[in-house]
């Protein structure tokens, strides 16, 4: 089976960006997407909006245009969060952003009925009505299929930095899970979720996909739902790593280093560099380590079964991507990466306020509000 990659002849840069959406007096989720996105659609007039519909009727999704740069995706998703907020705050509904709802149940959540979610819950039964998930997902342009899966395939050394920093799921139904990203373990639960595979080139790919098809495990390309994937309708890498972001700094921050990485690993590719592999079982664990501890995973480094904390060879990160940041006008967004292991992540401010409150999970939910607001 032929897939074709059209490539893109610049790193193109789109975001797509998961928001719950939380009654404002309960503070428990609002299964008022149809009523927000009517509201959206009269405030938008003769314009479209770049808000989208998602499985469940709690969640809306930001998605911007085609960019050239950190600055301007951002602006396009500040565009579309003024008109969400806008639409709902006359229906008394809040917003955050999160990879999971502190203490909301997912057997109380509504699904958006479309033939490809109807599927999906149908084959997927009760661990897809237990999605009750929000992440964020990056798009950067890659000029031909050939040069997808080196860089995929070195681009999982840095997961468990990405995952690591986005981190934002530490509660699930009322309890403290004990992970940072209870969301990444969760989701690649699905049978099409996870990991990908570390294919060698991309006629590898096309049998997968046939052999896909062919068995009936999806019935189009997208169905696949992996942690990084090609979208070959778009001539990217989708990174969809990230649990929801929870501030509009951290995001900017967080979509600019996935910007970096690919073009740098492009840029080695075109040197003629052989890009670094690491064999899947480093993969799985780090992806593990990252998702229980975070910030304080001691993760593995290379094919040599190196190791260090994250955050260290985040600081070793950040320097050598800072030249490839200032070439594509974002200097000052990588450089915000450090802001959060000073701050605390997601995961790690959500347990402060947890614990401050003597566990009253609202005042998470309340914080999470107030975050996504400045």
């Amino acid at each position: 089976m032929v897939v074709p990659f059209p490539g893109s002849p610049r790193p193109t840069l789109g975001v797509e960006w998961e928001i719950a959406l939380v009654d404002r007096k309960t503070r428990d989720l609002s299964n008022t997407a149809a009523e927000v996105f009517s509201a959206v659609e009269e405030l938008a007039g003769s314009e479209t909006p770049h808000i989208t519909k998602e499985l469940l009727r709690n969640t809306v999704e930001l998605v911007t245009g085609i960019h050239s740069t950190v600055g301007e995706a951002m602006s396009d998703l500040d565009r579309s969060l003024d008109l969400l907020r806008r639409a709902a705050n006359p229906l008394g509904v809040d917003l955050i952003s999160a990879g999971t709802h502190p203490f909301a149940q997912w057997s109380t959540q509504l699904v958006t009925r479309t033939p490809d979610y109807d599927e999906l819950i149908e084959r997927t039964q009760w661990w897809g009505r237990q999605m009750l998930i929000w992440g964020v997902h990056v798009h950067v342009g890659v000029s031909s299929a050939d040069r997808v899966f080196p860089i995929i395939n070195a681009l999982l050394q840095r997961y468990p930095h990405l995952l690591a920093l986005s981190a934002s799921s530490p509660m699930w139904a009322g309890v403290d899970t004990g992970y940072a990203s209870n969301r990444a373990l969760m989701f690649q639960q699905l049978p099409t979720a996870g990991l990908p595979y570390q294919f060698e080139n991309w006629a590898e790919y096309e049998s997968f996909i046939d052999d896909q098809m062919k068995t009936g495990v999806i019935t189009k390309i997208g169905g696949m739902h992996w942690d990084i994937r090609p979208a070959p309708k778009w001539g990217t890498i989708e990174v969809r790593v990230f649990d929801g972001v929870s501030t509009r700094a951290e995001l900017g921050a967080l979509v600019a280093l996935v910007h970096c990485l690919i073009v740098d690993l492009d840029r080695r590719l075109s040197a003629g560099e052989t890009l670094p592999n690491m064999q899947p079982w480093h993969v799985k664990e780090n992806k593990w380590r990252a998702a229980r501890y975070g910030l304080d995973a001691e993760i593995i480094l290379d094919s040599d079964a190196n190791e260090c904390l994250v955050t260290d060879d985040l600081d070793r990160l950040l320097d050598d991507l800072a030249p490839i940041a200032v070439s594509l006008g974002c200097a000052d967004e990588l450089a915000s990466v450090a802001d959060i292991p000073r701050r605390g992540a997601s995961y790690q401010r959500q347990r402060r306020v947890a614990e401050a409150t003597g566990g009253d999970l609202v005042a998470v939910v309340d914080a999470l509000v107030a975050e996504l607001g400045t």
